[in-house]
């Protein structure tokens, strides 16, 4: 048996930058356990999977696993899934509809630019935590938890010179997933942010979507304006472009074809 292959570059309109996702189209489930080992294999930050749906209203059913496990929600997993769809698999869509472990999830083609219609994620003010300082090298000038944990800094100076000790990182029960952000003193981008999971194989992931479910109406509230432009500080780096509405928020970004290919099963 042979699967279709697509590695795509998300969040950026160069090849080289962005996010990495694998992106592999089927007529139906393989067992999950299969899925994994692809997604082991490939060694990127996300696979992305999907079929097609017999759902009213919904286009495909979408899975997203990471080298050491399935998740909830991938934001450039989904840019890039939509990415192969509108321009390899079903040219005459403008929209998409994709059904997930987060509910329905939308994406829409405007020139070269896709839209995401992301579920908004809250978190909480909570106190610091002397291990999560020590792991970062750096104290956080607040911190919030949620589904993901959001450790907040005065300069965007410190989100690029942190340097985290990932074991001790991944030694923090409580932390699976932690976002660094600061507003940034840039002209064209209001915040910045680096996203870490060790616990979940990977150390930095270049350009984290879902992050901004929770960083978009964060700096929305913090800055008074509902569109946003945001950009992630990994060695890579990543545009995202953030509209924030009551319940959801859209990310927007470009993707670019990197390469294609067969997997052998």
């Amino acid at each position: 048996m042979q699967v279709d292959l697509y590695q795509i570059d998300a969040f950026t309109d160069k090849i080289f930058g962005g996010n990495p996702a694998a992106v592999c189209p089927l007529m139906s489930w393989l067992p999950d356990e299969t899925l994994q080992q692809i997604a082991s294999e490939n060694n990127l930050s996300e696979t992305a999977f999907f079929i097609p749906s017999t759902k009213q209203g919904i286009d495909y059913e979408l899975r997203w696993f990471t080298p050491a496990d399935e998740v909830d929600l991938c934001g450039h997993a989904t840019l890039a899934t939509a990415y192969v769809i509108f321009n390899h698999i079903n040219t005459d869509l403008e929209t998409i509809t994709f059904n997930s472990k987060s509910g329905p999830l939308t994406v829409t083609a405007q020139n070269n630019t896709l839209t995401m219609d992301f579920p908004i994620w809250t978190v909480q003010s909570c106190p610091n935590l002397p291990e999560l300082n020590d792991a970062l090298g750096q104290t956080p000038k607040a911190l919030f938890k949620g589904k993901y944990w959001m450790a907040l800094f005065e300069t965007e100076q410190e989100i690029h010179t942190l340097t985290p000790d990932f074991a001790a990182l991944k030694n923090i029960n409580e932390i699976d997933f932690l976002i660094a952000t600061s507003q940034s003193q840039q002209k064209d981008i209001d915040f910045i942010s680096r996203f870490f999971c060790p616990k979940f194989g990977i150390n930095e992931d270049p350009v984290t979507g879902s992050a901004h479910c929770i960083t978009a109406p964060y700096w929305v509230n913090q800055l008074g304006k509902n569109t946003l432009n945001a950009y992630q500080a990994s060695k890579r780096g990543g545009n995202v472009r953030c509209t924030v509405s009551e319940n959801r928020v859209e990310i927007s970004g470009q993707a670019i074809l990197y390469m294609t290919g067969k997997i052998d099963i």
